[in-house]
């Protein structure tokens, strides 16, 4: 059913993380309504807003890291190209400030 995709650990790792991120957020709407705030997205948003535009922006930073990794081999130096565990980290740690902050 899935062989159409090739299942890494990382991209395992990182569809675990959304499926465990949707269920921790379900169960924390059910047990806290959330309240709309402004943070420094130009709109006001809850929770589910903000996981909806944080998840967004971590899949773009994925894509846009494995668009790169190329170039960032040459302009290092690298002998290989650069590990995806960079890109899933820099991904994660976005998610978490637009969460925080957004």
């Amino acid at each position: 059913m899935f062989n159409w995709m090739a299942w890494t650990l990382p991209v395992a790792v990182f569809f675990t993380c959304i499926v465990l991120m949707l269920a921790g957020m379900t169960l924390w709407e059910i047990k806290s309504p959330t309240v709309e705030r402004k943070g420094f997205l130009p709109i006001a948003t809850t929770r589910g807003d903000r996981l909806f535009i944080g998840l967004l922006s971590a899949a773009y930073i994925n894509l846009v890291f494995l668009a790169m990794s190329g170039r960032l081999m040459e302009w290092f130096s690298l002998d290989g190209e650069p590990s995806v565990w960079f890109g899933f980290v820099l991904s994660m740690a976005a998610l978490a400030l637009v969460m925080r902050k957004g």
